[in-house]
């Protein structure tokens, strides 16, 4: 993703709500009754194109307990929340 680690914890609160998880050094982990989800960030880097840089963070879900639907769910908000651009 074209993330800073700093732009990922900063936004993932508006995905997992606030308190519902607990943040590592490298991610998140959200454990709801039988439920877990962990989000793992690898070390950021960057891109160059050019004179241009960005961040490039590698990101991994792993979800246990989920359904097919709930896991749809996360991505969409995830997506949505994540989402970057301009124009």
């Amino acid at each position: 993703m074209g993330l800073t680690h700093a732009d990922f914890y900063r936004d993932i609160v508006r995905v997992l709500g606030s308190g519902n998880y607990q943040t590592t050094d490298n991610g998140v982990i959200a454990e709801v009754s039988e439920k877990r989800l962990q989000i793992v960030i690898s070390e950021q880097t960057q891109r160059k194109i050019a004179l241009i840089v960005l961040p490039v963070t590698h990101v991994t879900f792993t979800f246990e307990g989920y359904g097919e639907d709930e896991i749809t769910a996360f991505f969409v908000l995830f997506d949505r929340v994540f989402r970057r651009g301009g124009g």
